[in-house]
């Protein structure tokens, strides 16, 4: 089995920075797309910004320009480090990596959040 596992939330003031972590474990034998997705109460999960194996990177708008997407191949890990947050950016935080266990087998996988609390 495929672990994500997310760090680096918590609760800043506006206009305050925050670094996530999410690092990759188990049975892995390559990974490719990576990404960082958000969940607001009562609105659906949306698209952060992501990271592919090659290093291209997309961002959502409400994002661009104030967050960067990171890698670290070696250790499995994809970082995003936001700035001038806001309070609209409250939402729990979920990594999702493609996780390739064999060659052949892929799996999409997901961690179990962690949550960025903005107050203004």
């Amino acid at each position: 089995q495929v672990q994500l596992v997310e760090s680096g939330g918590g609760l800043v003031q506006a206009g305050g920075s925050l670094r996530l972590s999410c690092a990759a474990s188990g049975s892995i034998f390559r990974i490719n797309n990576m990404g960082w997705y958000r969940q607001a109460p009562g609105k659906q999960r949306e698209l952060v910004a992501t990271i592919t194996g090659g290093g291209d990177t997309n961002y959502s708008d409400s994002v661009k320009g104030r967050s960067t997407i990171s890698r670290d191949n070696a250790k499995n890990t994809v970082y995003l480090q936001m700035n001038s947050l806001q309070p609209e950016d409250t939402a729990v935080y979920y990594c999702n990596a493609e996780v390739l266990v064999t060659i052949l087998r892929k799996y999409n996988c997901w961690g179990q959040g962690t949550q960025v609390t903005v107050s203004s």
